[in-house]
């Protein structure tokens, strides 16, 4: 430490520095004494007092996060849930399995204009072990509204066409249309709009089985024949779709018309129940 001192002094002695000053002592500032607790808690007090009062802003927490809940619909517009369908769907009863495709139907919408339209979809009616089926072409007013095929006026001649024209009763046989929706103003079916709906009425087939079809009206029976045939050229005859015999005669509703075409059909419905006799 003093060796340093020394070469220090030596280097002022060289560079003409003759004396060295004193350091200048800092002035001691006085100390305040800090003021006590019970001070410190009054001058709070007074500016408080003296002071406008801040408004601060409240702080609002965020709400709790939750799972959105789905919005609870009408009963009206719910759509429809079909039931799921069992792995051996083909091993249930005939009924079983219709029911299983009348809810896939009533879901459908290929046809835009007949979804908006409809009420409901008019799937099928009758004994779905019946070896025949009654093939119409589509809903009317009246199906549309009951959602079953054939309840009106020409509903009630088939019924007769059934109980006194062949001694069976409308349950005893399966009755659908070609469409399964009612087309605005009842008019006639669209060609795509059939095949639309021809899965439908080949899976309904398929279920049922049947060994005979009576397709009433020129729509139904040029739809399951793939025929252009006119209705009149197509009655009288015994027809063949995939083994199933078919017999085709004219729609009730056009014997509403021209009750004069009601002997036409009265031969067409003895020459079915005559196959059937073959049975």
């Amino acid at each position: 430490m003093y060796e340093g001192i020394a070469d220090y002094l030596e280097i002022m002695r060289l560079a003409g520095v003759s004396e060295l000053k004193k350091p200048t002592r800092l002035a001691t500032l006085p100390v305040q004494e800090l003021p006590n607790n019970a001070q410190t808690r009054n001058n709070a007090q007074a500016r408080s007092s003296t002071s406008p009062p801040v408004n601060l802003p409240e702080r609002t927490l965020p709400a709790p996060q939750s799972s959105p809940q789905p919005a609870s619909q009408p009963e009206s517009v719910r759509p429809i849930v079909p039931a799921p369908r069992p792995a051996n769907l083909a091993a249930l009863p005939k009924a079983e399995q219709l029911r299983y495709l009348a809810e896939e139907v009533a879901l459908c919408t290929l046809c835009k204009d007949l979804a908006e339209y409809r009420t409901q979809t008019v799937f099928g009616v009758g004994n779905p072990d019946s070896p025949l089926v009654f093939l119409g072409e589509a809903p009317g007013a009246d199906e549309d509204k009951q959602g079953e095929p054939f309840v009106g006026r020409a509903g009630q001649l088939l019924t007769d066409i059934i109980v006194k024209g062949m001694k069976m009763r409308r349950e005893d046989v399966y009755i659908c249309n070609i469409l399964r929706c009612r087309p605005p103003g009842n008019r006639n079916p669209m060609p795509d709009e059939a095949e639309h709906c021809r899965p439908f009425l080949d899976r309904t087939l398929e279920i049922i089985k049947p060994k005979f079809i009576c397709c009433l009206g020129a729509v139904a029976a040029k739809n399951l024949l793939a025929s252009e045939k006119t209705i009149g050229a197509l009655r009288g005859k015994v027809w063949d779709y995939n083994g199933i015999k078919v017999v085709c005669t004219y729609h009730p509703a056009y014997l509403l018309r021209n009750p004069a075409a009601k002997k036409d059909t009265w031969d067409d419905i003895q020459l079915l129940l005559q196959e059937m006799e073959m049975m």
